[in-house]
């Protein structure tokens, strides 16, 4: 028999949501702040300005700017207004995850790529670094068929 975990309460839960987002985001490259600032808007599910991401995560406007502005460009928030309010608000888009995995896939076909244009350059003699090179960009196209799929399924569900 498993002994179930304690319940946290709310505000526990979310801050820890947050951090852990944030040191994910951190092990796949990617500033910790940038992952708590998605994080946060991922669980509140609400428009949140500028200044409230500032505050609320305790971190400097020029952290929360640079945040913002990689996110925007991995089509993972988008800027948005409130009637009769000047200030600049971010929301999660609605196909996050889709972008996500499609910016991946992206990255994958670009690595196979690249590495197949080496591969080309190796010497038809180099027998055993063309096998290895050749498994390398497999490797790539392998994980772009895969995301592909995963980004089809994540489609499907929205």
């Amino acid at each position: 028999m498993t002994k179930a975990k304690p319940v946290k309460s709310v505000e526990t839960a979310r801050a820890d949501f947050i951090e852990k987002i944030g040191m994910i985001a951190r092990s796949e490259g990617l500033p910790r702040i940038a992952g708590r600032v998605l994080a946060m808007l991922l669980y509140d599910g609400e428009r949140v300005s500028f200044g409230q991401l500032a505050t609320a995560l305790q971190v400097s406007r020029g952290s929360i700017s640079s945040s913002v502005r990689m996110l925007e460009s991995q089509q993972l928030i988008k800027r948005v207004a409130k009637p009769g309010d000047r200030q600049d608000y971010f929301q999660v888009v609605d196909n996050a995850f889709v972008n996500m995995v499609e910016a991946s896939a992206a990255r994958a076909r670009l690595a196979a790529a690249d590495i197949e244009d080496s591969l080309n350059e190796i010497p038809l003699s180099e027998t055993g670094a063309r096998e290895r090179v050749a498994s390398y960009a497999a490797f790539y196209r392998a994980m772009d068929d895969g995301l592909k799929t995963t980004a089809e399924a994540l489609r499907n569900n929205e």
